[in-house]
């Protein structure tokens, strides 16, 4: 888990590959249709999911299914990335989506028009990063969740390493 544009999906397709478990992508789960539309079963399929014993989600959740994930969860890593990490990701990512076209959750995909939205996806990281930072932090300190092993990772240096011990 962590802020918009750490590198969630990312990290979480490596660990996948490397332990052979299932991946979900959150965002997927989420957006199903056309114009962002969400989905409104996505508690009973995150319950599905985390009903296994083996998976990985590349998010802290959204709302709706967020205390289900970490409930049934056992290990959280967090990509806890500062403002000069993630901005510059999010930047290229949003302006090659942008430029190619790419296909996203539900066939969407960013727009020129859509950079002005206060919900694009680099606005969201820097308007929201503060806020998901401490969200993050108190849920890691909460005690319903403290049987969690929590790995937090403050610099992409440190989850490389990591990663290259997994």
């Amino acid at each position: 888990m962590g802020v918009t544009g750490a590198g969630k999906s990312t990290l979480a397709r490596a660990v996948s590959e490397r332990l052979g478990m299932p991946y979900h992508e959150m965002d997927a789960l989420y957006f199903t249709g056309p114009d962002w539309a969400t989905d409104d079963k996505l508690t009973e399929t995150v319950a599905r999911i985390t009903a296994e014993p083996r998976w990985i989600v590349d998010s802290l959740g959204y709302p709706e299914v967020r205390d289900l994930l970490w409930d049934r969860a056992d290990t959280v890593l967090w990509l806890d990335y500062g403002k000069r990490v993630v901005m510059p990701r999010v930047l290229r990512r949003s302006l090659r989506r942008t430029v190619t076209r790419e296909s996203l959750f539900g066939g969407n995909r960013e727009t020129w028009a859509g950079w002005l939205s206060k919900e694009h996806p680099a606005r969201w990281a820097w308007s929201q990063h503060a806020g998901r930072r401490r969200e993050i932090e108190h849920r890691t300190r909460d005690p319903r969740f403290a049987p969690l092993d929590t790995l937090r990772f403050p610099r992409p240096r440190d989850t490389a390493a990591w990663l290259a011990s997994v």
